[in-house]
């Protein structure tokens, strides 16, 4: 039986926790060789320097997925601008860094290929308290589009996934979470409210739910699918 992704080529973004990480491991067991970049290695996608020096071992991917960025909660009135910031540079400026390297690797090569931009359902409805993670990332996904009509005759494929909630990491760092587990006892019982709250469905997806669906998007069997911005939040923004 022939793997999906056998001999082919990935980039994964943020790829040590969460997402990312369930994503790397599922590309990886289906064939391909996986590059990751990640903060906790000393990579910091924001800075043009990383890709740089990146460039050469980039040279032949044949897949990406921007998968790297951080949460933030502030109402408008109260947001601080260096929070603002540095939201906007991990979730936008280093999505735009590493599609960038990702598609200039794709058109030298000639092969084309598949890119998946990690975006949020927050990106397309809005939240009291979100501001600055939603419009990081609503601008990436109109990134993602505009990349799909660039990419297109070079036979690069971009796509966004707009998970809503996802059992990652992310959420530990955000204050009304941690005063909710400790409201509720346990991040179980936070992680369950909140999806029975939010969701038709009634719950969160976990990380490995949204990186089969990434992997779908990657694959040939999405082949002809590209600008399309995937809503996988269990109906919340109906």
């Amino acid at each position: 039986m022939s793997l999906r992704f056998s001999d082919r080529t990935a980039l994964v973004t943020g790829h040590a926790s969460g997402i990312g990480a369930a994503t790397a491991k599922l590309l990886g067991a289906e064939g391909a060789e996986v590059i990751g970049v990640d903060l906790s290695q000393g990579q910091d996608v924001t800075d043009p320097t990383l890709w740089a020096g990146l460039a050469d071992r980039l040279a032949g991917i044949d897949l990406a997925v921007v998968n790297a960025g951080i949460s933030s909660a502030a109402p408008i009135a109260e947001l601080d601008f260096a929070d603002w910031r540095r939201t906007l540079s991990v979730n936008l400026d280093g999505a735009m860094l590493s599609l960038q390297a990702a598609m200039r690797a794709m058109i030298g090569h000639g092969r084309g290929g598949a890119i998946v931009v990690t975006a949020s359902i927050a990106g397309l409805k809005a939240e009291p308290g979100t501001a600055a993670y939603a419009a990081s990332k609503a601008g990436a996904i109109h990134l993602a589009r505009v990349a799909a009509k660039e990419g297109a005759p070079h036979r690069i494929r971009v796509n966004a996934i707009a998970p809503g909630g996802v059992d990652t990491p992310i959420w530990d760092g955000m204050d009304f979470f941690s005063q909710m587990v400790t409201d509720l006892g346990s991040r179980a019982a936070a992680t369950a409210a909140l999806a029975q709250m939010a969701t038709p469905l009634g719950r969160w997806a976990t990380a490995e739910e949204t990186a089969r669906q990434i992997a779908f998007l990657l694959s040939d069997d999405a082949a002809t699918i590209t600008g399309a911005v995937l809503a996988a939040d269990g109906g919340y923004s109906l």
